[in-house]
């Protein structure tokens, strides 16, 4: 039981880290990028044709066609001279320098290591599926909240969230029973792998994502929609355009 609380408790502080705001965002306006603080206010200037968000402390812009890392005050950590630049992740990025594809830490130094094997994810089951007439129900190890034999599908989230499927319909169920979600969106991007707290709904071919108590934090209105890191999110416009939103859902871009 003691490891259980203690477990609670990490969780609930790594799902409060991720609602912090990150210190600067990329921003664009028009066809150019910057980076901004959390009240959108410019600090980097824009001078790049697209930048990423700043994941351990560098980020990558793009000027023309050639890739470069910057750190958080604007000044080059690599020469703006790779054919393609990745987020980092996990103390790596992959880039591509002429023919050669390989990884550089957060200072710019190529790496010869390989990369860590992806740890092993197990997600603690908060109760168990019931079974009545075809349907599927479900039952909390923990209180007395019960949930209902009539759904198609019931698959359970680190979050401690229930994505429940009616038909073709996804919708959300917290720990305490509740649908907090209704049951009317094509999909739910539930990935165990994703670090990140908030899930990708999508509706009618438009994306959103909902806060980590399942309910909409941005309600689908994206033609495309990343995984949230370091407190941010990449996202495309129906226009076609590229933009950043924070873990509050404010849009870090002017057309």
């Amino acid at each position: 039981m003691k490891l259980f609380l203690t477990l609670l408790v990490l969780a609930s502080e790594f799902v409060g880290a991720q609602h912090l705001p990150p210190t600067l965002v990329p921003f664009r306006r028009g066809d150019k990028w910057g980076y901004a603080d959390q009240h959108q206010r410019l600090v980097l200037p824009l001078q790049y044709d697209e930048a990423g968000p700043f994941i351990e402390g560098v980020a990558w812009v793009r000027q023309g066609k050639l890739f470069g890392y910057i750190n958080a005050t604007g000044s080059l950590v690599t020469p703006l001279h790779f054919a393609k630049a990745s987020n980092v992740q996990h103390g790596r990025a992959t880039v591509v320098l002429g023919d050669e594809t390989f990884d550089i830490d957060p200072s710019g130094q190529r790496l010869s290591t390989p990369p860590a094997p992806a740890p092993e994810i197990d997600v603690l089951s908060q109760g168990h599926i019931t079974h009545q007439n075809g349907k599927l129900g479900y039952r909390f190890t923990v209180g007395d909240a019960v949930v209902p034999a009539e759904y198609d599908e019931i698959k359970e989230n680190a979050n401690g969230l229930l994505l429940v499927r009616q038909g073709q319909k996804w919708g959300a169920i917290n720990d305490k029973g509740k649908l907090v979600l209704p049951v009317a969106y094509d999909a739910i991007r539930s990935d165990p792998a994703d670090e990140s707290a908030f899930l990708i709904v999508e509706q009618e071919g438009q994306f959103g994502y909902l806060a980590a108590d399942g309910r909409l934090l941005v309600k689908p209105r994206y033609r495309a929609a990343a995984p949230f890191q370091e407190g941010v999110a990449r996202v495309v416009t129906d226009a076609g355009q590229v933009g950043y939103i924070d873990a509050r859902g404010e849009e870090y871009f002017k057309e």
